[in-house]
């Protein structure tokens, strides 16, 4: 039973989180994810972010993308159409712990010249080796709890040069409901069911970011609620 409360995050694990999942069951759980996505704009949560923070940054000049948690590569894919269409120069860089999923990236990213991938974990020493421009979270914080996000973010402003757009779920009531819903009719893993119900329970209030904000440094960010049920926080250096 996956319990619901407004006032805290939850500590249950989403199944993802073993890294273990690899052939048919990841790919089905992969396209499942994509349809969310599709179907609930998470995408734009991000470019338009990136688009903020590029804001006075010359078209010319190279912008190196780090996405943490990139799964499939889904969302570097999308950031890539969106600087072409854009013109901006982008080097993509795609991070995750679990390489059965970077080799299904590789090959879904093929056409996409401009992604790379890396195995690595959010803790190992090499994260802080990165060259990054800007870092992006994007249904990534809300696995791990508080002090491991402050500790993250701490680290990923260090080696960012714009800054950080995070893309994560607010912890709603009417959200979990919702989502029971959606993914009876949308969704066909019982893994995406289970993670996705467990993502919106361990989201996050917008007090819950503006007290991590209390301890990471940042020289300003903005907080802003979008549908649907996402907030993106953007972290400016």
């Amino acid at each position: 039973m996956i319990s619901f409360s407004k006032h805290i995050r939850s500590t249950q694990t989403e199944i993802m989180d073993t890294f273990s999942l690899k052939g048919e069951e990841m790919e089905s759980l992969l396209t499942d994810l994509k349809r969310v996505n599709t179907l609930l704009g998470g995408v734009g949560v991000t470019t338009s972010g990136i688009k903020e923070l590029l804001k006075h940054h010359p078209k010319d000049k190279k912008v190196r993308i780090v996405d943490l948690g990139c799964g499939d590569g889904e969302l570097l894919r999308q950031c890539a159409l969106w600087s072409r269409k854009n013109k901006f120069k982008v080097e993509l860089i795609g991070i995750d712990a679990n390489p059965h999923i970077l080799k299904e990236a590789q090959t879904r990213s093929k056409t996409y010249p401009e992604i790379k991938y890396r195995v690595l974990n959010i803790f190992s020493e090499e994260i802080k080796t990165l060259d990054i421009d800007i870092c992006l979270c994007t249904l990534f914080l809300h696995h791990f709890k508080n002090q491991d996000i402050i500790k993250i973010l701490n680290t990923l402003l260090a080696q960012s040069r714009i800054g950080l757009v995070v893309n994560d779920l607010h912890r709603s009531k009417l959200a979990f409901q919702l989502f029971k819903a959606f993914s009876a009719i949308f969704i066909r893993t019982k893994t995406a069911r289970h993670d996705g119900l467990v993502s919106v329970a361990r989201g996050f209030r917008k007090k819950d970011l503006e007290d991590l904000s209390k301890d990471i440094s940042v020289k300003k960010h903005q907080i802003t609620w979008r549908w649907a049920f996402r907030y993106q926080w953007l972290l400016v250096k």
